[in-house]
């Protein structure tokens, strides 16, 4: 693995790499609101040892330096924009696959829409995909989303910790975290905060921040003014093949977007993982990396799909 960045005129994107940097690029990951590419990294790693793999740090999160004004943040657009001029770099003669958790699946979803013949294929991981009428009232009373729990919530959270340690000693208690496997959590505070006083390295006393600013998380939650489900017209149109991967336990699709997602894109695969939550990439990771591995067989490498493990459709009753 080998970080990188890549510049932009308003300053630089930092992005991760697996495998063979001579090779062509085969995807690129997309990670969670308030969380980063490095969290995934055990995740993508193996995938590296045939492939090139890229994990990037989106606006406002890890180590990606780009201007952040949570005031002026109302869609997921900018994310989607980030990532397509990241793709045209560095992959400008070929297609990829794209795949995100939550939010990053659904920014996967947007670029591919905006740019279909730069992607190969989705894999998305409990996209955030929310019935058409919660977006009407995203662009009609923007305001209602700004009062939601999730929004709520990332204001309040702690911005500070004294150390690393600190920091893994008050999440891994955590509802949220208590089924996620080794080493994702350590794996995310390391892109997740820094130190942030002045002191000198052995301080006794330090300033460990959040590098993902609790108004800038609370900012990205609340800017709902997204258009997936017009996103998804196009992946149709355009015949992108499109593998849904959904939690069983408190999935941010319902039952009824998710049925409404099937009828709207027929060829559209949901792959239900058991006993999974919100988290899934992080509770079940070997499903979410092997469908990358299909997707990158078939699409990318050219392999017949009797050649790889086989896909079975488990739509929604």
């Amino acid at each position: 693995m080998r970080r990188f960045k890549f510049e932009t005129p308003e300053g630089h994107m930092t992005a991760l790499e697996f495998g063979d940097p001579a090779k062509r690029l085969a995807a690129l990951w997309l990670h969670a609101t308030g969380f980063n590419a490095m969290t995934y990294q055990s995740l993508l790693a193996p995938l590296g040892l045939r492939t090139k793999i890229h994990a990037l740090d989106l606006r406002g999160h890890g180590r990606t330096q780009l201007p952040t004004n949570p005031r002026k943040m109302k869609s997921w657009n900018q994310h989607r924009d980030d990532v397509i001029a990241f793709l045209e770099r560095e992959a400008p003669a070929n297609k990829v696959v794209l795949g995100g958790h939550s939010m990053g699946a659904t920014v996967a979803l947007l670029a591919a829409a905006a740019r279909p013949e730069k992607v190969a294929g989705l894999v998305l991981a409990d996209p955030v995909i929310l019935k058409p009428s919660a977006y009407r009232w995203a662009h009609l009373m923007p305001f209602v989303t700004h009062k939601s729990p999730m929004v709520t919530q990332a204001k309040r959270r702690r911005a500070d910790f004294g150390s690393p340690d600190e920091v893994y000693e008050a999440y891994k208690t955590r509802e949220a975290f208590k089924n996620w496997r080794e080493p994702f959590l350590n794996d995310y505070i390391l892109d997740g905060f820094d130190r942030t006083d002045q002191g000198e390295p052995d301080a006794e006393e330090q300033t460990w921040s959040l590098l993902c600013r609790p108004e800038f998380e609370a900012a990205t939650f609340a800017a709902q003014r997204n258009r997936p489900w017009r996103a998804l017209s196009i992946v149709r149109k355009k015949k992108i093949p499109i593998t849904v991967l959904r939690p069983t336990d408190d999935s941010v699709m319902t039952d009824k977007v998710t049925d409404r997602l099937t009828r709207k894109v027929p060829a559209a695969i949901v792959k239900d993982c058991p006993n999974t939550g919100h988290f899934l990439p992080m509770e079940a990771p070997y499903a979410v990396r092997d469908q990358l591995s299909h997707f990158i067989s078939i699409l990318i490498e050219g392999m017949d799909e009797t050649e790889t493990n086989p896909m079975r459709r488990s739509l929604q009753p």
